[in-house]
């Protein structure tokens, strides 16, 4: 199994270039190559990139051809209000998702194809289970669970038709959320003010970058052929989330929610449709399964995720003191000043010898 080619869509985002630098690290992963509309956010040893627009079919296709992977990681999922606005986000998520899995169904050399989804997908309708399992039916009622739908079944529908049929392993994340990951729960959380249920406390769970990273990166090392949860231990409920980071929250209720909508976004802090869910009606998923079809389980629960959101270095500012003017640096200060005095006057002197003389 050792040097596999992995193809990684996404490379440019904190989870798809994370997902690159853990594969650098294993022993049974060859030739890397990724693909995304920004370059990569970290960097990275021995993988190979191409600046591509997720909508560029003729690019993909030649990336692919060229590359023949044995594994495709499809990290080139695009959260609304993240990176994008929430019409380019979905575009874009539809786009590449459309693109890469045409490309790699021609790929005689692809094995497994992991694809990055999220537990947006199950939906919070009513008689939706709270804490949905793998096995639990998909009803998603937002925007962004429509396009995590799409991407899944889009990824088998492509994998049934080819000769030689790759695993799919579809890993559904928590919201993840992190100091240096663009998402928009994170970007409200840590608002001076945040909108929470005035009637319901609701209570979701999330997953760090790196737990993230590494169950997409377990996933096509196991080869799994299905569906898993991945999330952080624990849970944590809307107030308890906004009195770690020490906010204010703003209590609304019914069509309130519209209203604050325009407001928040003007303050640069959109809030889509599944970001308004998980605030007013939760979002859990049953991960009791993540041992046996991973084996791994994230290092960080949900509270440490929270935690980590709002734990930000302060600035310390330093200003010289008396005694650190005196000594060699001063002493070379003042030399140099007075060098360059002297030079001046003398230039100057030069300068006006030569007109008297004019």
């Amino acid at each position: 199994m050792r040097g596999q080619r992995v193809l990684v869509t996404g490379m440019g985002g904190e989870l798809g270039s994370l997902v690159a630098a853990l594969l650098e690290d294993a022993p049974w992963v060859g030739a890397i190559r990724g693909v995304d509309l920004e370059p990569p956010r970290r960097r990275l040893r021995r993988s190979e990139f191409s600046l591509i627009d997720p909508t560029s079919r003729a690019a993909i296709d030649d990336v692919v051809t060229a590359f023949n992977p044995h594994v495709l990681i499809h990290a080139g999922v695009y959260e609304p209000d993240a990176r994008a606005s929430s019409a380019e986000a979905l575009a874009w998520t539809k786009a590449s998702a459309e693109h890469t899995f045409a490309a790699v169904s021609q790929a005689p050399a692809l094995r497994a194809i992991v694809v990055r989804s999220g537990v947006e997908i199950y939906g919070r309708g009513p008689g939706t289970p709270e804490r949905p399992t793998e096995t639990d039916l998909t009803a998603p009622t937002t925007p962004f669970g429509h396009s995590l739908l799409h991407i899944e079944r889009h990824a088998r529908e492509v994998a049934a038709g080819m000769t030689r049929q790759p695993t799919v392993a579809c890993v559904r994340l928590a919201p993840v959320v992190g100091g240096h990951v663009p998402s928009p729960l994170g970007r409200l959380l840590r608002a001076p003010f945040v909108p929470r249920s005035l009637l319901h406390n609701p209570s979701f769970c999330l997953v760090g970058t790196r737990d993230a990273a590494t169950a997409l990166v377990a996933a096509a090392a196991n080869r799994l052929n299905g569906t898993v949860n991945v999330a952080g231990n624990g849970t944590t409920t809307v107030r308890e989330a906004i009195r770690a980071g020490h906010r204010f929250p703003l209590r609304l209720i019914g069509p309130q929610w519209q209203f604050a909508k325009p407001a928040f976004r003007m303050q640069g802090m959109p809030i889509p449709e599944h970001v308004i869910e998980l605030l007013t009606r939760g979002r859990l998923a049953d991960t009791s399964r993540m041992m046996e079809l991973l084996g791994h389980t994230p290092a960080w629960s949900t509270a440490q995720v929270v935690d980590a959101l709002h734990d930000w270095q302060t600035v310390t500012r330093t200003y010289p003191s008396r005694s650190s003017l005196s000594g060699p640096i001063a002493a070379t200060t003042a030399t140099t000043a007075t060098t360059a005095t002297t030079a001046t006057t003398a230039t100057t002197a030069a300068v006006v010898a030569a007109r008297r003389q004019g």
